[in-house]
């Protein structure tokens, strides 16, 4: 979590270069649970949640995710166990952030201790703990990186999904505080960015539509307030996907620093993002397994 620093004192810290650290942090995992997060203890044989349970406002039933202090928990599907959570380790975070069913069983091993967090206390955690926004988001995309690697086949340009980050308020507000210096155009049919080239920019598109394809067919369609590029740039490594404007675009060009600042600066902007990255792992997921 070096890149983001959160002293009051709002210098710039200056970073000698070096391997990149673990992306996990249970230090940072367990000081974002315990800033909102309601401590329990879990008897063993206890299931957490269910595969397939969803939340229910009505009912009041909130999805939560965890933080385990102590114990062993393993993770089902369809019966089968498909992993085991270690002390220090988080689980159930999917659902809890875009409201989807649940992929997995977990249920304890052995007697446990966990924090629980539900979605409405999770927003109210990363106001106060945005560097969480930030591993968070590295891990997601790690999985779909992996998931992508592992995909059978490519969706038919037909079936390409179109996607939304951020509503017309937030898009303004972004607009209107990056200036005129991070807007880009690009006229249509020109290429953006390259599958496999280094990725220093991520891009909100403002008008227009993007492509974004794999091995030649469409797999998505970005348009006003939709986000790409963003992989690259969280995680440092190349990219994903080719990217070719479908129409004549205009767009917001967002480097590492500022995307850095943002997250620090308007809890907001991690949540939306970290809903579209857990929302595309989960579509993912299901061309995998």
């Amino acid at each position: 979590m070096e890149d983001l620093d959160f002293s009051s004192s709002g210098k710039q810290k200056t970073l000698a270069p070096a391997a990149p650290a673990p992306l996990y942090s249970a230090a940072v995992a367990r000081a974002f649970f315990e800033s909102a997060g309601r401590e329990e203890s879990v008897a063993a044989g206890t299931k957490l949640f269910v595969e397939n349970e969803k939340a229910s406002r009505i009912l009041l039933k909130r999805d939560k995710m965890y933080l385990l202090l102590e114990g062993e928990v393993a993770l089902l599907a369809r019966g089968r166990q498909i992993g085991t959570v270690k002390p220090g380790e988080i689980f159930g975070e999917m659902a809890a952030i875009t409201e989807s069913p649940r992929s997995a069983t977990a249920v304890a091993k052995t007697a446990c201790r966990v924090i629980g967090l539900d979605d409405k206390r999770f927003m109210a955690a990363l106001r106060e703990k945005p560097e969480f926004a930030l591993m968070l988001l590295g891990l997601m995309i790690r999985r779909l990186r992996a998931m992508l690697g592992r995909l059978s086949g490519i969706p038919s340009a037909a079936d390409a999904r179109e996607s939304r980050v951020f509503d017309k308020a937030m898009l303004a507000a972004l607009a209107k505080g990056l200036g005129e210096s991070a807007l880009v155009r690009y006229d249509r049919g020109k290429l953006i960015m390259v599958q496999g080239q280094m990725g220093a920019l991520m891009y909100v598109v403002l008008e227009g539509r993007v492509a974004i394809s794999l091995r030649g067919a469409t797999v998505e369609r970005v348009g006003p307030g939709g986000v790409f590029g963003e992989m690259a740039l969280i995680d440092q490594s190349t990219r994903a996907a080719n990217a070719a404007a479908e129409t004549d675009c205009a767009l917001l060009a967002i480097n590492r620093a500022v995307f850095l600042n943002l997250l620090k600066s308007d809890p907001t902007f991690g949540v939306s993002l970290l809903t579209a990255v857990a929302e595309r792992v989960h579509s993912l997921a299901a061309g995998v397994n």
